[in-house]
């Protein structure tokens, strides 16, 4: 149940923001942003997941592509031996082969950048959909692009148009201000970005966060964890 808010700019000569918060169950070990992958993902730097070999998001500088993939419920009928983790997917589509057809995982939501543009891939075990964004903030959770019947969308997505990215390096700061507001609910509330899914029948919790500025040919990227998974505590201290 990750939440991505993306900022897509009016002008191709502006860069693509991001902020994605990931939920995972704790006890599935990771590895923070970095190089993890050899060829042919080795120019990729990303958040690896170390069961699967997967990535959570993952970037491409050279090229200017991200993506970062959010779980989804799904209707698959698919028996379990069938399917293949969706981490797969995250190195592939930085790689510029986006899923197609009948992918052989359970649902997803993937954000793809690209420079300046950006989409949503939607996956629910039955169809495959493609949302281009336009200009402008959005915010993705584990339904439809700010889908207003998910709490979490409804309650923050105007805070996070009205808290523009500010201009120097630490543009990601008024969306982190959002994120400290959004703390003061309490994290199994259906309205947090900061979470405790354990009540809703998920073992995961928040984890950690990146923010990418995305251009054509560049990508800058930074990560942090939260001290306590599903609680802002000190907060969030991204470098």
């Amino acid at each position: 149940m990750c939440t991505v808010v993306i900022r897509v700019p009016a002008s191709a000569d502006q860069p693509t923001r991001v902020l994605a918060i990931r939920d995972e169950d704790p006890a599935r070990p990771w590895n923070p942003l970095g190089r993890w992958w050899p060829e042919p993902h080795a120019g990729i730097v990303g958040v690896r997941d170390v069961r699967a070999g997967g990535a959570w998001l993952a970037a491409e500088p050279e090229t200017g592509r991200l993506a970062v993939l959010l779980n989804r419920a799904d209707v698959s009928t698919r028996p379990e031996s069938e399917l293949v983790s969706r981490g797969g997917i995250v190195l592939e589509s930085v790689a510029g082969r986006s899923p197609v057809g009948e992918p052989a995982t359970h649902g997803f939501n993937l954000v793809e950048v690209a420079g300046p543009r950006a989409r949503v891939l939607t996956w629910n075990g039955s169809a495959l959909r493609a949302v281009d964004l336009a200009p402008g903030t959005h915010m993705i959770a584990h339904d439809d692009v700010d889908d207003p019947t998910t709490p979490r969308i409804a309650r923050w997505l105007g805070e996070f148009r009205a808290a523009e990215p500010i201009d120097g390096e630490r543009w990601w700061m008024p969306w982190v201000a959002v994120l400290q507001r959004s703390a003061e609910l309490g994290s199994t509330d259906d309205r947090a970005i900061i979470r405790d899914n354990r009540p809703h029948g998920y073992p995961t919790l928040s984890l950690l966060a990146c923010v990418a500025s995305v251009s054509p040919h560049d990508i800058d990227v930074h990560y942090g964890e939260l001290a306590e998974p599903g609680h802002w505590g000190a907060g969030l201290e991204l470098a």
